[in-house]
């Protein structure tokens, strides 16, 4: 079996290896255990059930609370000459009608459905019919209440379970889950230890960093351009952030999509869209997008405000790298934002108990952002990964390429301005009396009579603002919580004011995208080639080749069928479907080369 899962690897997938446990999971669903992978996200999890319902009679039927990924993963199966489709809400009764036919004649290797279709007497008669390979839970801490993303639909389809006779191995995958939602599925699922395979939460192509005292807006710009043929997301905690950051780039001429619940349905659909063909591509959206966008090549994710908790966190920056290339996810924070948070928390419809564990969730993401250890090492800690992990090298903390600078004085200036002003302001008014600004509002309240009045009159105000904000962010000031917060000082200041402690602040340098050796223009040409497959067959540019495949064209340069065989991506489907093109660029490209240098 081991044997024939390896040539379909090659045969479909165009890959030699496979990743860490994939093969043991496909071995454990094949003996006809029950079993867990807890990969990271981009480690294969797909292949953990693609391979054993290719290798196995039957139908496997995939449950996951994911619609957008059910397409995404359908048209890649069916890209490769596999049978399958999806049933959901997204088609019309007419088309569920017909393809529960289909599925009873067996025509299907593969059928994702909804968590939801359980709840249907007639699907479920129809699983209890026909024979089963296997049946999949995507996401699988979905079913935890221990989850981040817990959804009761999903849970109770364990309970319908028992319905179905000669059930089939039951396979459940997940990228986030701490130890408690671990053996939470373990059990609802009947999941042995020994069948639960683990390879950690790891991301070896993924650069964390966080920045703070940074205005927003100008990072964002700057760092766009630096990367501006490359696809990234920008995430925003609110509708009205990222109304206002869309529109903000739109003006800078940046191409960017706007993605959040208060968009009409249509309007979604044309913005995802547009991101997932590569013709916009920066998007800028709440946590509403991209559960189960399975674009690969996503250089870079952005957060513009500190998320509620590390598991959202780790996921949505994990959309980030999944081909496998070095990429980017970045935190930008400021003191303001955990409020919204503690807000968000306090308004929900969640019980007492739950606000506390939300709470303690926020406070450990809190943490993550001040921490000095590896950013991470931190994570996979929260996470309880089971493999002793070095340092990443890579994180902000790991690196630290910012430029220390004593900002004591600075620091000074501004905890004195506050404490003189009674603690009653906000920083934009503490800013303009420490620029000597002659507003009305700082005249009226005869701020301008202050010693601290002009103190700062060198700085911009921007520059003062970004300062409070570090010093908001490393805890020497903080926020009252308030429709219009006022800063105070806590205890930490008083070792600053005293001259007992010194005060940095670390500049970031603003690294440009790491050059590989891949030919630059080579590359945009093979970009170009997938771009017009991608249009012909209405599919997205990833599942035709992911860029990971189109480097590896550039850095190998095959000159026939066999040679283009061995790039690592390209099975015998895709050598057949779209290779032979590819290979004619590669080789026309080369000479042209040939006939330059000469």
């Amino acid at each position: 079996m081991n044997n024939k899962a390896q040539l379909l690897l090659k045969q479909y997938y165009g890959y030699d290896t496979f990743r860490p446990g994939q093969e043991t999971m496909i071995h454990h669903v094949t003996s006809g255990h029950h079993a867990l992978g807890v990969m990271p996200t981009g480690g294969g999890k797909s292949l953990c059930y693609q391979i054993p319902g290719l290798l196995l009679e039957g139908t496997a039927i995939i449950i996951s609370p994911l619609i957008s990924l059910m397409k995404d993963q359908v048209d890649a199966l069916n890209n490769y000459g596999i049978a399958a489709t999806y049933i959901n809400s997204s088609i019309t009764y007419e088309e569920q009608r017909d393809r529960l036919e289909k599925m009873y004649e067996g025509r299907y290797q593969f059928v994702y459905v909804a968590p939801e279709r359980f709840e249907s007497p007639d699907f479920l008669r129809l699983a209890r019919s026909i024979q089963l390979s296997l049946i999949a839970f995507d996401e699988a801490h979905c079913i935890s209440q221990w989850g981040h993303d817990f959804r009761p639909s999903y849970r109770s389809i364990v309970a319908t379970l028992d319905q179905i006779p000669n059930l089939p191995p039951l396979l459940a995958l997940t990228a986030t889950a701490t130890k408690a939602v671990i053996q939470d599925i373990q059990r609802l699922l009947n999941i042995s230890d020994k069948h639960v395979v683990n390879t950690g939460f790891a991301r070896n192509n993924l650069h964390f960093q966080v920045v703070k005292g940074m205005n927003k807006h100008d990072f964002l710009l700057s760092y766009i351009r630096n990367r501006s043929h490359e696809s990234g997301i920008i995430y925003a905690a609110t509708r009205k952030d990222v109304d206002s950051i869309h529109a903000f780039l739109s003006k800078q001429k940046v191409k960017v999509a706007r993605y959040h619940a208060g968009m009409s349905e249509q309007e979604r659909k044309d913005a995802q869209q547009s991101f997932i063909q590569d013709e916009l591509p920066v998007m800028v959206a709440t946590n509403a997008f991209g559960m189960g966008i399975d674009k690969s090549n996503v250089r870079y994710v952005i957060h513009y405000a500190i998320p509620m908790n590390l598991e959202s966190y780790y996921q949505e920056a994990g959309r980030a790298g999944r081909d496998g290339l070095e990429s980017d996810c970045v935190l930008l924070f400021a003191g303001q934002d955990v409020h919204l948070q503690k807000f968000l928390i306090e308004q929900s419809l969640m019980n007492e108990e739950k606000k506390q564990q939300e709470y303690d969730k926020l406070q450990k993401m809190v943490n993550y952002v001040h921490t000095n250890r590896c950013l991470q090492r931190y994570m996979l800690d929260y996470f309880s990964d089971p493999h002793d992990i070095n340092d990443c090298g890579k994180c902000s903390n790991c690196k630290d390429e910012s430029e220390k600078e004593d900002v004591t004085r600075e620091a000074q200036m501004i905890l004195s301005c506050v404490k003189r002003m009674d603690e009653r302001f906000g920083s934009g008014m503490v800013a303009k009396v420490l620029k000597g600004s002659k507003v009305k509002k700082v005249l009226d309240f005869k701020l301008d009579k202050l010693s601290t009045y002009g103190l700062m009159s060198k700085h911009t105000e921007k520059d003062i603002l970004d300062l409070i904000h570090y010093l908001t962010a490393d805890g020497f000031l903080q926020q009252e919580d308030a429709k219009f917060p006022v800063l105070k000082l806590t205890p930490s200041s008083i070792g600053v004011l005293k001259g007992q402690e010194k005060v940095f602040v670390k500049r970031l340098k603003l690294s440009r995208p790491m050059e590989t050796n891949v030919d630059k223009d080579l590359f945009e040409e093979l970009r170009q080639v997938r771009k017009i497959f991608a249009e012909e067959k209405g599919l997205p540019p990833y599942i035709i080749f992911p860029d990971s495949t189109l480097k590896d064209m550039c850095l190998r340069l095959p000159k026939s069928s066999e040679e283009m065989l061995a790039v690592n991506g390209v099975g015998d489907r895709k050598l057949r479907e779209y290779g032979h093109e590819f290979l004619r660029v590669i080789i026309a490209h080369v000479e042209k080369k040939k006939s330059i240098e000469v």
